[in-house]
């Protein structure tokens, strides 16, 4: 019953995952982009299925994986409404629950780090267990988070710490979202009386100090982190689109990524084949490509694993032919080619897949992909 606390050293944070015993299902807190594989493997080996993603705030130091758990799990995603990640599919105020299993996690609105920051409470549904709070980086073991983004307030942020917070039991384990000491857990009673930046401080020593203490430079990634997490990790600034005359772009893995038009290029000069990785329930109520062969990556219920991948994309391939695997946006094609190309075959990735990226407004077919390319496509 206790969470899982997982670490990315480059941005010192945490990620914790929660699962309920009796239905295997999971949530997952505060997720990093470059850890997506480390998270998949821990849900795989401890046989969970992600129910949610949620996000204490919009992080300025790493980029959520987000976008890309929801659409290779299955999960719902979930943000604090104040931090305007639009994308997210629910956005969450006080008092708010998320369940998953027979478990649930309540919303604290604890504004200060950010305007919309808010911490986790999970009471464990078994006897004798102290409640866990997941207080991303509103309060940290012997310190709290900075007030200096866009909407940053360490007035609000002694508020949040001091009247919501403290009054909560004193055993409450406190699981910050960051630590650079090595320290994992602490307590509401711990840290009332001993965190050096509030114990014994009045709210105006507060603010002077925290103040003072953000003379220190603001993190590197500032600036595309937050663009990216506003939009649940989906980085438009990086851009997906290949340069003029570039057919192909380099990648890790399987043979490189490709275009929409491409893609329809090589299909219709028979160059390569062309796969739907998506579910059956996509192909049927979205849309589809005629010519292209379905090989599901996941499938619903539960967006779990094709168990027959590997034979339906080797019969894809029967005729040495190059394979171009597309999906709804570009990310559960990427693992599909990357197994692919273990089995053997030349795989690309189509950039953008069917319908783009969400917008700010969470619509897909507005941000490239196949369909926004204008090319053919039907509807049952």
């Amino acid at each position: 019953m206790s969470p899982i606390q997982l670490f990315d050293p480059a941005s010192g944070s945490y990620t914790y995952l929660l699962s309920d015993p009796a239905t295997r299902e999971a949530l997952i807190i505060d997720p990093v982009d470059s850890q997506l594989e480390r998270d998949l493997t821990t849900l795989e080996r401890l046989g969970l299925r992600l129910r949610w993603t949620v996000e204490t705030h919009a992080h300025d130091d790493h980029i959520t994986s987000a976008a890309r758990l929801v659409e290779l799990t299955g999960a719902h995603s979930a943000a604090p409404a104040g931090c305007a990640v639009g994308t997210a599919a629910v956005q969450l105020h006080d008092g708010d629950t998320l369940a998953f299993g027979g478990q649930t996690l309540r919303v604290l609105h604890t504004p200060g780090h950010t305007a919309g920051s808010v911490c986790y409470l999970w009471q464990p549904a078994a006897p004798g267990l102290p409640a866990q709070l997941f207080t991303g980086d509103t309060l940290l073991i012997g310190d709290c988070g900075r007030t200096d983004l866009p909407s940053g307030d360490a007035g609000r942020l002694y508020d949040s710490i001091t009247t919501r917070l403290f009054t909560l039991p004193a055993d409450s384990v406190v699981w910050p979202g960051h630590d650079y000491q090595g320290q994992t857990r602490s307590s509401i009673g711990v840290e009332q009386h001993s965190n050096p930046r509030l114990a014994g401080r009045s709210r105006e020593e507060f603010i002077r100090l925290i103040e003072a203490l953000q003379q220190t430079p603001a993190p590197p990634r500032r600036a595309d982190a937050l663009l990216a997490n506003q939009r649940s990790g989906l980085r438009q600034d990086a851009g997906t689109a290949l340069p003029p005359g570039q057919p192909v772009r380099p990648a890790l893995g399987y043979a490189g990524d490709v275009s929409p038009c491409t893609a329809h290029a090589w299909m219709r000069a028979g160059r390569a084949v062309l796969v739907d990785v998506r579910t059956d329930a996509e192909r049927e109520w979205v849309g589809f490509v005629p010519g292209a062969v379905a090989v599901a990556w996941k499938q619903w219920p539960g967006m779990a694993p094709n168990g027959d991948f590997d034979d339906q994309i080797r019969a894809a391939a029967a005729d040495g032919q190059p394979l171009v695997l597309w999906c709804r946006s570009g990310v559960r094609s990427v693992a599909a080619a990357r197994r692919a190309t273990e089995l053997g075959l030349t795989a690309y990735n189509m950039l953008e897949g069917f319908e783009g990226d969400p917008d700010q407004q969470a619509q897909r077919g507005h941000l490239g992909g196949w369909r926004q390319a204008g090319l053919p496509w039907r509807q049952n």
